[in-house]
C-alpha cells in the first residue's frame, strides 16, 4: 500500500558479486532489493522521472511516480527487484512483473485501494498530474499487444552519476537470468519517444518492437535467452 517516503536515504547492504568501479573510484554492485531500500528506490524514481531528468516538485506529491512505477513492483514482486549499491547508497534499480496479466489483477486487488486513498481520481483528467494519476487507476493499460509472447515487463532507472558504467546492462542481464529461472520467455517495456538516451540504450541491448505490433516503437521487448 502506498505510504510517504523520505528522500535521499542510503542503506548499508551485504556484498554481491556483479561489481563496477565508477569514475570517482567508488565500487558499485548489483544486489537483490531489500525492504530497507524502499525510500531510496522512490528517490531514484523521482530523480529520473521526467524522461530521465529530475521530476522533483513536478507533482503535488513526489511519491506519485514511484507509487505507479516502483512501489507496486517491490511490494508485489520483490524477488524481481535489483538495485545498484554504491557502497551503502542505492543509485539505480530494475523492477519487473513476471506475468503482466496476473500482475494487473494483483495491482487492482492489492495495490489500487491504497493508491486511491492517496490520490483522488479526477474524471475527466484536466491537468498533466490528473492524467498521471488516471494511469495509476488503469493497470489494464499494461496489457499491450504481444503481452502473451513477452509476458513480463520491467522498469529501470539509474541516476546520472552511475550511468555509462555498464550498470544498466548488468541490471538487465541480472533480471533476464531471474526471469529465465522462472520459465519466462520474454520481457517488454514502454519507452517515451522523448527519452532519446533510453531508446538508444535499449536498442544497443537488443530490444526491438514487439512482433505483434512492429510499428509501435514505444513498446519494445527482448527474449530472456538473448545475449546482453
Amino acid at each position: 500500500m502506498p505510504t510517504s517516503h523520505k528522500k535521499g536515504m542510503c542503506f548499508v547492504a551485504e556484498p554481491e558479486s556483479d561489481q563496477r568501479l565508477g569514475q570517482n573510484g567508488q565500487m558499485s554492485r548489483i544486489r537483490a532489493y531489500q525492504p530497507t531500500d524502499l525510500a531510496a528506490v522512490y528517490d531514484v524514481c523521482v530523480r529520473t522521472g521526467a524522461s530521465g531528468a529530475d521530476a522533483t516538485g513536478n507533482y503535488h506529491n513526489d511519491d506519485l511516480l514511484p507509487d505507479i512505477y516502483a512501489g507496486p513492483y517491490v511490494t508485489l514482486e520483490p524477488g524481481l527487484a535489483f538495485v545498484v549499491d554504491t557502497g551503502g547508497c542505492v543509485a539505480g534499480y530494475i523492477v519487473a512483473a513476471a506475468d503482466t496479466r496476473s500482475f494487473v489483477e494483483r495491482y487492482r486487488r492489492e495495490w489500487l485501494p491504497g493508491f486511491a486513498a492517496k490520490y483522488p481520481h479526477v474524471q475527466p483528467p484536466v491537468t498533466p498530474e490528473d492524467r498521471v494519476i488516471a494511469g495509476g487507476y488503469c493497470p489494464e493499460s499494461m496489457l499491450v499487444s504481444g503481452v502473451d509472447d513477452y509476458p513480463a515487463h520491467l522498469h529501470i532507472d539509474l541516476l546520472p552519476e552511475v550511468q555509462g558504467q555498464g550498470l544498466g546492462r548488468a541490471l538487465v542481464r541480472t533480471l533476464l537470468s531471474a526471469l529465465r529461472d522462472r520459465g519466462v520467455a520474454g520481457v517488454h517495456l514502454g519507452v517515451s519517444p522523448q527519452n532519446l538516451n533510453a531508446r538508444a540504450f535499449y536498442a544497443r541491448l537488443g530490444f526491438h518492437p514487439l512482433p505483434a505490433d512492429p510499428a509501435n516503437d514505444s513498446v519494445v521487448g527482448i527474449l530472456t535467452d538473448a545475449p546482453v
